[in-house]
Order: C-alpha cells, then sequence, then structure tokens
C-alpha cells in the first residue's frame, strides 16, 4: 500500500468519524448550521456509493458519479452559505440553476471545468462569510475554522486543477503526489468539522 491510499483511507475514517459527530451532535446546531452536517452526509454517501461500486458491482469506471458529485456539492454548500449568511431569498435560484447545470452533459464543458467553476463560486461565499465573522456581525463565528478550511480546500483544488493543466508532462506517481498534498487537506478539513462539531453547545 503507497502513501496515496493511506492517506485516502485516512480520510475515509475522518469522513465517518465526521459524520457521527455530526449526528451526535445534531440537536447543537442551529437551523443553518444543520446544513454542515447534511453537506458531510452527502459526502459520505458519495463515498460510501464509489466504494460499493469499486469493491462490491466491480465497476472500473466511476465517471457516472462525477456529476452527482459536483452538482451535489455544490448545492449543499450553496444553500448553507445563503441560510447563514441570511442572504436574500432569490439567491437560491442562480444555486440550483448552477447545480442544474453541474449536473447535466454539456458538450464543449468537461465536467473538470465545472468542478473548477463550482469551487471558485464556493471559495466566493466562504471567503465573503469568513470576512463577516472576522467584522463580529451577526454572522456567529464557531464555524470559522470549518469555513477556513473549506474556504483553504476548495482554493487549492483549483490550484492544483490549473496546475496540473499548465504541466501536462507530469507522470502517474507525480501527479498522484500533487493530489496527495490535496488529499491531506482534505483530512484537516474533515478534522475542523470533527473539532467543531464536538465543540457545539446547545
Amino acid at each position: 500500500m503507497d502513501i496515496y491510499e493511506v492517506i485516502i483511507y485516512l480520510n475515509n475514517s475522518l469522513l465517518v468519524i465526521c459524520a457521527l459527530a455530526g449526528v451526535l451532535k445534531y440537536k447543537a446546531f442551529k437551523n443553518a448550521e444543520k446544513w454542515y452536517v447534511y453537506y458531510i452526509i452527502f459526502l459520505f454517501l458519495i463515498e460510501t456509493l464509489i466504494k460499493i461500486s469499486m469493491f462490491y458491482f466491480r465497476v472500473k469506471d466511476l465517471d457516472f458519479l462525477f456529476p452527482y458529485y459536483v452538482s451535489g456539492d455544490f448545492l449543499m454548500l450553496g444553500i448553507l452559505f445563503i441560510r447563514k449568511l441570511k442572504l436574500p431569498g432569490f439567491w437560491y435560484i442562480p444555486v440550483i440553476l448552477l447545480a442544474c447545470f453541474f449536473f447535466i452533459k454539456t458538450e464543449g464543458i468537461p465536467d473538470e471545468v465545472k468542478k473548477v467553476i463550482s469551487n471558485i463560486i464556493i471559495i466566493c461565499f466562504a471567503g465573503y462569510a469568513l470576512l463577516m465573522e472576522i467584522r463580529n456581525t451577526e454572522i456567529d463565528d464557531r464555524f470559522m475554522p470549518a469555513d477556513s478550511m473549506i474556504f483553504l480546500y476548495y482554493g487549492l483544488s483549483v490550484f492544483l486543477f490549473f496546475l496540473l493543466r499548465q504541466l501536462a508532462g507530469f507522470g502517474i506517481e507525480e501527479a498522484g503526489m500533487i493530489w496527495s498534498v490535496n488529499n491531506i487537506l482534505c483530512g484537516c478539513m474533515y478534522i475542523s468539522f470533527i473539532y467543531t462539531f464536538l465543540r457545539l453547545k446547545k
């Protein structure tokens, strides 16, 4: 087992712990904050589908799950930040329309590019939430560690995507090492969620 696989298994374990922590502390969440739990449960379900497809049904090509991941990931976080930031209701319209766009196959725009667009919008949402939390407005800052890691993780994912596109000469091992950095930060995001969830009080 190489280091890349170790990181993947570690991330999966942290995701399970994170989902359990969210469910166990669910009553301590405010209404808008419950979307953090829905987001983690969504990631858990996607990861479970991937594992079942790979090890039970022996499916080798998992590209069919990617649109579900991109659109669902964007929808969960979009609704989360709209509710948390108390944005006007019309903000749901572009978020839902974009989620549909990310889900539908379109010519000329590959799924990877849609993921980058999704990440950039999520970065904007998370960055704005952090600014509001830092300014000590009516936005509660008890999820600042989680929002910070969302911002860093999705920002790094966009950077690595463009890096790999520019440096197409990378071999499989080099690309694996680069994405391992992304996966490590993903694990850090799960840790920040676990830490935040366990500290919550009613």
